[in-house]
This record gives structure tokens, C-alpha cells and sequence, in this order.
């Protein structure tokens, strides 16, 4: 039994921020107001007051459709697309007279292209369907009455349920928190499925129900929750509950998430609040902004302007049929002239007396008619084809990270194309280019400064000055090692320094100060320790990198944590005096959480003495001008190592202290509370308020510098996608000074290059700033920001003839003003000017209103890449939006369209896969519209031949079968596994990836020369076909051409052609492409086969075309053989005329290895300067640039 407490105790580490018993005083007029109407009868769900309420249950459905819903839902999702729609009416107008074909060959193929597409969409949601199953039959013990706890399925919860949850378990609704197998009624919380972080969260119940610890404490529980509505902010929650005639304040301390998992706890007690929909992780699941690729915007127009060829086509016709119509004689009741239409059996069609009316018709036909010059089977090729390249994707080796077992993840296949056409990438630092894994590496305590590690860009600065390592001013020691690249074995720790280890530190002058900064170090964190039994080593669960590195050092150096509990804190300890590890117990008042408006933390202890300490850790913009004014010892010092450090590319927070008296403390404590219990919106500005107020007159002890490491191959990447012509803007929320030394490490700055900063340090804004006239800042500022980004661009154009390059660095607080209206097109045209982009201590809004100003303002391609919550709103504004599977959770990768885990994948990413998803979609379109024009202009041919009088070229089922089966299946492998280079070429000229952005793949001068291509080929195939086959026997027996024999000539003739064409354009043959090129011509003849042997009531004028005309003839083959070779050689010519002479860039690294220079570096290397331009970053650039001067 004591062994059993004595685990509970051990185990329950952590002081809840909301704990303790309290008055409640305050108002509560919110409570039953709007948006705080929310009422739970605890241990009551079927009560009449909460049968009124009429809450939902607790069902979740996330699919798209239902049954109900799927068919017109489904239907009108397909039908909004022109081209579906526009063969909907056609195949409405073929079951009239009006049809030129049957009505059935034209609605089978819509039937199939539509299906398949519904089909997909049906599977994708049943497979939603299966995990809402699954999570909706999942099972946790409910409260059934008099104390007994029996298993439910979550969709049987309702609101006001009591529930038990034990270890590993999720929770199935958001729960108040009752009790915990925890005395203090702790439990811990793994918030992974809601915003991706790891580590673990405590949740604290109230000090009235935490001895709830027993089922039957619950038989007669009553108590009634009221608190806000439904909403989707996951870190509030403002409400009361009533228990015995009393009231309590409930905060975010006490709510369990659905979704989240109760981990490290063997089981909690929890009361159903919110159910279903209303749980605070389904409010939100809102579906990600819609993205469409540039490729498929432009393709819609592409089919705009087919619908007016179609429109052309079909007017001219009808003009010429209405003439020939007119002027046609009737001779004793019958048409003369074109007695072999058999015009009679028509009321309208050839009645010269209503000509007008006739043409009118005829239109309506010939719409029919030339449906083939739309390509139906388009859409669902192209979704076809991106499906299988994302699975191609996803499964690259060589974007998988085996350290964290994370492949590359691309969530949606719509942008494929798009990361072939990026123009700038806006980056976050942190965690992006930077491992978010903090190291304590140096220190400035009492002025001193400490630490001899060698970050990497103090290595970067160093080669950038061609200097040996040299850092005696910062260490105060001649003699350095690079301790950086020694084997650590201690992650988070890469402190050296003798004066300071193995106890040392007692030696130096100010010891006392020393001691007090560990301990703070030590004392002031949310860190959860974690006792091996085995060996008695202690870990820790931070809710941050730079936590975990404070607490890991001050263990290091002999302050070490290794016990939490409600109230106190334990650590072992070097004694000075005596030289040996004693236990200290600090009792733990309060801790003032930290936040991104506070921008610092502090917690009050009282240690062994009494002594209450008020002991806080900062930013150095909001702790400096905290100090007590005898505070201020060594300050000048410590400002200027802290400088030094962000010159290092460290990142930085200043130590401090005060003592409390037990009066002030008393003060605090009471208004503290106060603002704690206060339930309202504003009640965390309220303990600001408060905190702010005790957190003054502090004493400075120093400041800690952690280095957050660039990520292995960031440079290297950086460079390569500077040579492919790519910009990189970093918009990231550190110092400037950080900021542009991270900058240099990884090339995006160089020497010579020349920085153009803007930001608001001029004396005359600083001194305004201290009379704390708004108005007056707001003004002078605004003029300042204007004047700098004037000044900048007259220093660009300047310098424009000699390609000087040029890096802009902004800062936030100038940043806000650069986006104003009247300013932002004028920070937009110098930023563009500029080789490199460095946005400084910018919020997260101001990253998302960036990336849309560079959109919209450019009108080129954007990719955002981050990986914290605060990149989510870039992420989700850029093109394209690249989530890091990092350590700060998920939240951008769920908000991403393609997830990497380490920002050196983007290189392959956009510069093999990119490239190739771009030249395969953008051939593949081409070639799809190439194909139907030379389909259905032999069909507009035939008609002008035949007297524009209506009548098909082809067999109904030929017209329909057409884009189906007979060209579809090349043109999809083509855009599954067409190279033009290989990869390892895709890297080796990194400007490749230019076509892309220029996109001359997908020009209108492309498109149409495609259209060109098929326009001369229906004209050489339908010419051809009929001059050779005119006025001659066709055969031995002496039998002339018909419509049947010249309709399946020119029909075999087109399918040859265009798959063979397909066979010209492809770089990159595989088995797999030769077998679907051929195999779709020997099904053509297959067909011919199958479809002539069926009755005539089914095949009309195709019954044994193939088999008693056709295959018999020799004229047939050579007809066939002659066209094909006709219609390909221009092509043919051409693009051996351009390869040889007039190569485009991929043309030329074809040549490279096709004449086996891909190994000589000289050559390559002519070929690769020309994507090294004095306007680029990397190292390349670099490495060019010294070479200049």
C-alpha cells in the first residue's frame, strides 16, 4: 500500500497553473450570455432540463457524401465542369431527330468518363466512411447508475455523461476533468492528433472533486457545468460549475480534448460537456482553401477556345448547307440535285422553300457532330495520371528520412504541375532551415562570458573572411578548440568551458551570481521529469526545444531536477561549501505562463528559508527595461555578449530575479487569483495584467544562448535551387542579427553582397518612442519605412548595369508598414530587384500577408514551407504550401499540400519530380488536344465534302469509342513515365527547372503549334485517304470506295498516326509504353474483328467492313502505310531540325548525354554557367563571385 502511494506521488510531477482552492468573487453576468449558454447536468443525461437543450449526440461524420446525398451531390460536382456539361446536352439533343448518331454511343462514353470520376469520389469517401465507423463504435466506460461503469460505444455518449478513461486511451467527447488515479487529480495529455505536438500536457481537476477516485464515489454525484458554446479555440474554455451550493471557476486546465490521449495516468473520471460536432477538434475541421494549378486554370480556357472552333466550324457549315439548300431544284415534287442524300424523307433538313430554318438545324447537328473536338476523357486522364505520380512521389527513396521513419507525403494530387513552376519559396527559419533541436552552447552570466563551442556560423563567417577561427574576445581564451564537432553524447548540451564545469564555477569571482542563474535555469520551466528505475538517470518532457536544453544544462552543471509535485519542486545541488550534492525543496506559489504577448515566463518559489522569489526568464526587447535600477550591474556586458552571440546565430534569453516580500507577495497572490477565477473572455489579458505588475524591479543575473542548427544539405540545397533560378525569401521571428548570420551560414548571403536594412532605429523614432506619442510614432515611422524603400530601390536601379546583387533585410516592426496600400507595390518592386529576402521578427500574419503580396503582386508560382503552427496561415496563402514533419508538432504538415521531413528534400522535389510532373501534364494536355483535333477536323472535312449535309465520317460507335479506347491509355503512360532527363541530369543543370517557371512547355506558342500539328495532319490523312481511294476499283472484284470503306481508312489511318506521334514525343520509352502504343493500334483491328461479327441491327454500315472489304485490299495497307509516314514527317522534320540546330535547355543536356560528355566537367560545366548569374545566392554564386574580384 505505501509502495502503491508512494508511486502516485512520485509520478504526479507537475504544479497545475489553476490549482488550489479559492474564493469566488468576481462576476459571472457572462454565464448564460451570449456565447456562454451552455448548460450540463453532470450525472444527469436524461433529465428534462437537459432532454430541452436538445444537445448533439455524440456521432461523427466526416465523409463528403451520404447515401442520400451521393447521386446528385456527385452528379453536380461533375457537371460544373464545362466540358461534362457541354456533353451532357449533347447527349441530351441525341435522343431527338436532330442526332447524326445514335443516342446511346453518345451517352455511353459520358457514362464511362463521369462514372469513373463517381466511382473514385465514392471510394475515397467510403474509405472516410470505414474511420468514421471505427472511431463512432470505439468503446469507454460510462456511468449506468448506483455506481456502476459498463462499456458504451462513443456515438452513445451524451452530454452530461460520466465517463472513466483509463491509460492509452483517446477521449470520446471533450470532458471537464473530475479525478485522476492522481491524489491532486493530474493526469497527462498527448495532444498529438489535435495540433501534432508530442510531448505531453497536464491537466489539472479542481481540489472539490479530485477525491472522486472510486466508481461509487459517483452514485449520487450531482452537479451542473455552465460555460461557453461550442467554438473552435482549443486552448480556451471559460465556465463555472455548481457542486454542493458552491460555485468554481473552470479554465482550459480542466478540459480533456477529443482526440487527445491520456497517457503516463492509469485512468481519469470526466463529465461529457461537448459531443460530436460540437467537440472543440470537429468545430475545427474545416476544409483546407481550394488550390487549382495555373496548368488547369489555363486548360479551361484551352477548351473555351476549342467550344468556339466547334461554334466556327458549325456556322460556317450551316451557311453553306442554307446556300446549297436554297438553290437546290425541285423536280415533280422531288430534290433534284442531291437525289443521294435521299432529302425527301426530311420535313425541314433539304426543303429549299425553308432554307434559313434548314441551317438553323444543321447548326444544331453539327454541335453534335464535332463533340470530338473536346476531349471527354480529359479530365479524368489528367486525375488518372497526377493519382499515380503523387504514389510515385510518396514512395522516392530518396526523400525519405530513415532517422524519424518519415517519407515524403503529398497530401493533395491537384499541384502537381505546380511545383515544376515555383518562382519563390518564402521559408521559415526555425525548425525549417534549422533543426528546431536547441543545444546550450554558451552563456553570459554576471557579465562573464562562457562557453567555447564553435557554432556553424561562426564557421560560416569565418570562411567568408578567410580567417582561421578566432574567437578570443568572446571567450576571453587564446587557446579554442572546436568542441562543436566533438561526439556529444548529450543531446541538448554542448557547453565547454572548464571555468565552469566539474564544479569549477564555485571559483570564479562571482559565484554566488552563478549559482543563482542554474538554479533559475533549473526552477523556472513547465519540464516533467522522468526517473528511470533501472538507472536512476533523469529525462525530461518539455513543451519546447530551448525548455529542455535550460533544464539539461543546469543538471549538467550540478542543478538537478528531478521531482515535481503539485506544490514543489526538488533538486540536487552542488554546495559550494561543502563541495557535495545536497537535496533542496522549493515550494512552488505560482507560475506566470509564458506567451507570445508576454514574451517571457516567471514562477514564485519560497525556498528552504522562507525567502519567496520572484525568478524569470525573457526576451531581451521586454526584460531589460524590467530591471530595478539597482538591477542594472553588468548590463552594458551582458548586452554586448548578447550581441555577440546573434552575430554567432545563437538565440538569446536574459536571466533575472527578485525577492518578494510576504506583504507584496500577499498583494499579488490575492489579485492574481482574482483574475484567475474571473470568468470572461478577457481573462487572460487579466493575468497579464497582473503578472505584469509583479514582474518589475528584477535583477539582472545574464543570458543563455542555445544554437538551433542548420538541418544537414541546407546550403547545398539552397544553392542548387538558387541555380535553377529560384527565390528565396525567409520570413522568420528572430533577432536581425540571427536572422542575417543564419543568412550567411547557408549562402543566402555573401560577401560583397550589398544589405539594404530597414527598420525603425533612426534617433529620431527611438526618441519619439519615449514620449509614447502613438500618433506620432505611427506617422514618423510610416515616413521612415517610405523613405528607406525609396532609398533602396534608387540604390537597385543604380546599379542595374553592373548586376550587382543586392539582400533586403526588414524588420517586423517596419515590415507592418511595407504592407500598408500605398506602400506595398513599391516593397514588393524592390524586394523582386533584390537576390535574397529577410523578413525579421515577423508575426504570423504578417508571413501569410507577404506570401499573398508576392503572389498576387508577381503572378508567379509561391511555395510556402514551415513547420510550426504559426506557418499556417503562409502555407495555406502560397500556391503551394510544403509542411515539415518536425519537432513542433503537425499542425503545418495537416495544413500542407505536400509533407517532407527535412527542408533538403525540396531540392529533389521540385527539381526532379517537379520538373517531370510539369513537362508530363503539360505534354500530355498538348497532345490531347492535338489528337482531337485531327479527329474531329476529318469529320468537319468529310462534311464540307459531302455537301456540309450532316453526315458522320465514321460508324456511330467509331465517333464514340474514339477518346475511350483507341487514343487514351498512350497519352496516360506518357504522363505517368515520360523523361526527358533522368534525375540525377534534373540536378546536374539545375536550370532546367526554368521551363518550367517560364513555362515554355505550356505557352499559347506551344499550344497551338500542337493544334497546328493536328490541323495539317487531319488535312494530309482526309485528303490523302480520299484521292487515293477515288474513282477506282478498291479491290480484285472491281468494287468502288463507299462512305463505310473510306470512313474506316481515314479511321485507321488516325489511329496509326496519333500514337505513333505519341511514340515522336516521348524522351523516355519503358516496356510499359510500347505495350500500351502498340497494343492500342492491334486493338483497333481487334475491334474491327469483334464489332463487324455483330448483328446490323447493332454495328450498321461496320458489319464485316473490316474482314470482306478492308483487310482483303491491298490498297487498303498501302493507303494506310503511305498516309502515316505523310502525316508524320513534318513533325518528324521539325523537331530533328530543332534538336539539332535550335535545342532547347533539356536539348542540350540530351545531346550531353547522348555524346557521352556527361563526364567531362569542362563541358558541363559551359553548359551549366548558364544558370550562375551575379544576381544569385549559394555557394556556387559565392565561389563565382570571389573568383571576380
Amino acid at each position: 500500500m505505501t509502495g502503491g502511494r508512494r508511486r502516485k506521488l512520485l509520478l504526479s510531477k507537475i504544479y497545475g497553473f489553476g490549482c488550489g482552492k479559492t474564493s469566488f468573487k468576481e462576476d459571472h453576468s457572462q454565464i448564460g450570455g451570449l456565447g456562454f449558454s451552455r448548460v450540463v447536468y453532470c450525472n444527469e443525461p436524461d433529465c428534462l432540463e437537459a432532454g430541452v437543450r436538445n444537445y448533439c449526440d455524440n456521432y461523427v461524420r466526416t465523409t463528403k457524401y451520404t447515401v442520400a446525398t451521393f447521386l446528385p451531390k456527385s452528379l453536380f460536382e461533375q457537371f460544373r465542369r464545362v466540358a461534362n456539361f457541354y456533353f451532357l446536352v449533347t447527349g441530351i439533343l441525341s435522343f431527338t431527330s436532330l442526332s447524326p448518331y445514335s443516342a446511346i454511343s453518345a451517352i455511353i462514353p459520358l457514362i464511362i468518363v463521369v462514372g469513373a470520376t463517381m466511382i473514385k469520389e465514392g471510394v475515397e469517401d467510403w474509405r472516410r466512411q470505414q474511420q468514421d465507423i471505427e472511431v463512432n463504435n470505439r468503446k469507454v466506460k460510462v456511468h449506468q447508475g448506483d455506481g456502476n461503469f459498463h462499456y458504451s460505444e462513443w456515438k452513445n455518449l451524451r452530454v452530461g455523461d460520466i465517463v472513466k478513461v483509463e491509460k492509452d486511451e483517446f477521449f470520446p467527447a471533450d470532458l471537464v476533468l473530475l479525478s485522476s488515479s492522481y491524489e491532486d487529480a493530474a493526469c497527462y495529455v498527448e495532444t498529438m492528433n489535435l495540433d501534432g505536438e508530442t510531448n505531453l500536457k497536464l491537466k489539472q481537476a479542481l481540489e472539490l472533486t479530485s477525491s472522486l477516485q472510486e466508481d461509487n464515489n459517483f452514485r449520487d454525484l450531482k452537479a451542473i457545468v455552465k460555460c461557453e458554446d461550442p467554438n473552435a479555440n482549443l486552448y480556451s474554455f471559460v465556465g463555472t460549475v455548481e457542486f454542493e451550493e458552491q460555485q468554481y471557476p473552470l479554465s482550459p486546465q480542466e478540459l480533456l480534448l477529443r482526440d487527445s490521449k491520456l497517457r503516463n495516468t492509469d485512468y481519469i473520471y470526466g463529465a461529457v460537456v461537448f459531443t460530436g460536432h460540437d467537440t472543440k477538434v470537429m468545430q475545427n475541421s474545416t476544409d483546407p482553401p481550394s488550390k487549382r494549378s495555373k496548368i488547369e486554370k489555363k486548360m479551361d480556357r484551352i477548351i473555351y477556345l476549342l467550344f468556339f472552333f466547334v461554334f466556327i466550324m458549325g456556322f460556317i457549315g450551316s451557311i453553306f448547307f442554307g446556300v446549297a439548300t436554297e438553290n437546290d431544284q425541285v423536280e415533280n415534287g422531288r430534290i433534284k440535285n442531291r437525289w443521294y442524300l435521299r432529302p425527301d424523307n426530311s420535313e425541314i433538313f433539304f426543303d429549299p422553300d425553308r432554307a434559313p430554318v434548314a441551317a438553323i438545324y444543321h447548326f444544331l447537328t453539327a454541335l453534335l457532330l464535332y463533340t470530338n473536338f473536346i476531349p471527354i476523357s480529359l479530365y479524368v486522364s489528367i486525375e488518372i495520371v497526377k493519382v499515380l505520380q503523387t504514389i510515385f512521389i510518396n514512395q522516392d527513396i530518396h526523400m525519405y528520412y530513415e532517422e524519424a521513419d518519415k517519407p515524403a507525403h503529398a497530401r493533395t494530387s491537384n499541384l502537381n504541375e505546380e511545383l515544376g513552376q515555383v518562382d519563390t519559396i518564402l521559408s521559415d527559419k526555425t525548425g525549417t532551415l534549422t533543426c528546431n533541436s536547441m543545444e546550450f552552447i554558451k552563456c553570459s552570466v554576471a557579465g562573464t562570458a562562457y562557453g567555447r563551442g564553435v557554432t556553424e556560423v561562426e564557421r560560416a563567417m569565418d570562411r567568408k573572411k578567410g580567417s582561421p577561427l578566432v574567437h578570443e574576445r568572446i571567450n576571453g581564451l587564446k587557446n579554442v578548440e572546436d568542441f562543436s564537432d566533438s561526439n556529444t553524447t548529450i543531446k541538448g548540451f554542448n557547453f565547454r568551458d572548464e571555468r565552469i564545469m566539474n564544479g569549477n564555477w564555485v571559483n570564479e569571482p562571482c559565484a554566488d551570481v552563478i549559482q543563482k542563474f542554474f538554479r533559475l535555469l533549473a526552477i523556472c520551466h513547465t519540464a516533467i521529469p522522468e526517473v528511470d528505475e533501472n538507472t536512476g538517470k533523469v529525462s525530461y518532457e518539455a513543451e519546447s526545444p530551448d525548455e529542455a536544453a535550460f533544464v539539461i544544462a543546469a543538471r549538467e552543471i550540478g542543478f538537478e531536477f528531478h521531482k515535481r509535485t503539485q506544490t514543489s519542486i526538488s533538486l540536487h545541488e552542488l554546495d559550494p561549501v561543502s563541495g557535495k550534492r545536497v537535496d533542496r525543496l522549493y515550494k512552488l506559489l505560482n507560475v506566470l505562463e509564458f506567451n507570445s504577448s508576454r514574451k517571457r515566463m516567471s514562477v514564485i518559489v519560497s525556498d528552504e528559508g522562507g525567502k519567496i522569489l520572484l525568478l524569470c526568464k525573457g526576451a531581451d526587447s521586454v526584460m531589460f527595461e524590467r530591471l530595478a535600477k539597482s538591477g542594472h550591474d553588468f548590463e552594458d556586458d551582458t548586452k554586448e555578449n548578447m550581441n555577440e552571440y546573434a552575430d554567432a546565430g545563437l538565440r538569446t534569453l536574459v536571466l533575472a530575479y527578485r525577492e518578494l516580500s510576504e506583504n507584496e507577495y500577499k498583494v499579488f497572490n490575492e489579485k492574481f487569483v482574482e483574475a484567475k477565477n474571473s470568468v470572461s473572455a478577457d481573462r487572460e489579458s487579466l493575468i497579464d495584467e497582473v503578472a505584469d505588475e509583479v514582474e518589475r524591479d528584477l535583477i539582472l543575473l545574464g543570458a543563455t544562448a542555445v544554437e538551433d542548427k542548420l538541418q544537414n544539405g541546407v546550403p547545398d540545397c539552397i544553392d542548387k535551387l538558387a541555380q535553377a533560378g529560384i527565390k528565396l525569401w525567409v520570413l522568420t521571428g528572430d533577432k536581425m542579427e540571427t536572422a542575417i548570420n543564419i543568412g550567411y551560414a547557408c549562402s543566402l548571403l555573401r560577401q560583397g553582397m550589398k544589405q539594404i536594412i530597414i527598420n525603425l532605429d533612426s534617433p529620431e523614432i527611438q526618441s519619439l518612442e519615449k514620449t509614447g506619442d502613438k500618433d506620432a510614432i505611427t506617422k514618423a515611422s510610416r515616413k521612415s519605412v517610405l523613405e528607406q524603400i525609396s532609398q533602396g530601390k534608387v540604390q537597385v536601379t543604380a546599379s542595374s548595369a553592373s548586376s550587382e546583387a543586392f539582400a533586403l533585410i526588414i524588420d517586423g516592426k517596419s515590415l507592418a508598414y511595407a504592407l500598408e496600400d500605398n506602400m506595398k507595390k513599391l516593397f514588393l518592386e524592390l524586394a523582386i530587384s533584390c537576390a535574397s529576402v529577410i523578413c525579421c521578427r515577423s508575426s504570423p500574419k504578417q508571413k501569410a500577408l507577404v506570401t499573398r503580396l508576392v503572389k498576387l503582386g508577381t503572378g508567379k508560382t509561391t511555395l510556402a514551407i514551415g513547420d510550426g503552427a504559426n506557418d499556417v496561415g503562409m502555407l495555406q496563402e502560397a500556391d503551394i504550401g510544403i509542411g515539415i514533419s518536425g519537432v513542433e508538432g503537425m499542425q503545418a504538415v495537416m495544413s500542407s499540400d505536400v509533407a517532407i521531413a527535412q527542408f533538403r528534400y525540396l531540392e529533389r522535389l521540385l527539381l526532379v519530380h517537379g520538373h517531370w510532373c510539369y513537362r508530363r501534364i503539360s505534354s500530355m494536355i498538348c497532345y490531347f488536344f492535338y489528337k482531337n483535333i485531327t479527329f474531329g477536323f476529318t469529320i468537319f472535312l468529310y462534311e464540307a465534302y459531302a455537301s456540309f449535309s450532316a453526315e458522320p465520317a465514321y460508324n456511330d460507335w467509331y465517333l464514340s469509342l474514339y477518346n475511350v479506347f483507341f487514343s487514351s491509355l498512350p497519352v496516360i503512360a506518357m504522363g505517368v513515365f515520360d523523361q526527358d532527363v533522368s534525375a540525377r541530369y534534373c540536378l546536374k543543370f539545375p536550370l532546367l527547372y526554368q521551363e518550367g517557371v517560364q513555362n515554355v512547355l505550356f505557352s499559347w506558342r506551344r499550344i497551338l503549334s500542337w493544334m497546328f500539328n493536328g490541323f495539317y495532319s487531319a488535312i494530309i490523312i482526309f485528303f490523302f485517304c480520299s484521292k487515293a481511294l477515288e474513282h477506282q476499283a478498291f479491290n480484285d472484284t472491281g468494287k468502288t470506295v463507299g462512305k463505310e470503306i473510306l470512313g474506316g481508312t481515314i479511321y485507321t489511318c488516325i489511329v496509326w498516326v496519333v500514337n505513333l506521334q505519341l511514340g515522336l514525343a516521348i524522351s523516355y520509352f519503358t516496356l510499359l509504353q510500347h505495350i500500351v502504343v502498340w497494343g492500342t493500334i492491334a486493338f483497333w483491328y481487334l475491334f474491327q474483328l469483334v464489332y463487324g461479327a455483330l448483328p446490323t441491327s447493332f454495328t450498321t454500315d461496320a458489319y464485316k467492313v473490316f474482314v470482306e472489304a478492308l483487310a482483303p485490299a491491298p490498297s487498303y495497307w498501302f493507303t494506310t502505310l503511305f498516309v502515316v509516314i505523310s502525316a508524320l514527317i513534318p513533325y518528324f522534320l521539325y523537331s530533328a531540325i530543332q534538336m539539332r540546330f535550335f535545342p532547347m535547355y533539356h536539348g542540350m543536356i540530351q545531346w550531353i548525354r547522348h555524346e557521352g560528355h556527361s563526364d567531362d566537367p569542362a563541358y558541363c560545366e559551359m553548359v551549366r554557367q548558364r544558370s550562375i548569374r551575379p544576381t544569385t545566392v549559394g555557394s556556387t554564386a559565392r565561389r563565382a563571385a570571389s573568383r571576380r574580384h
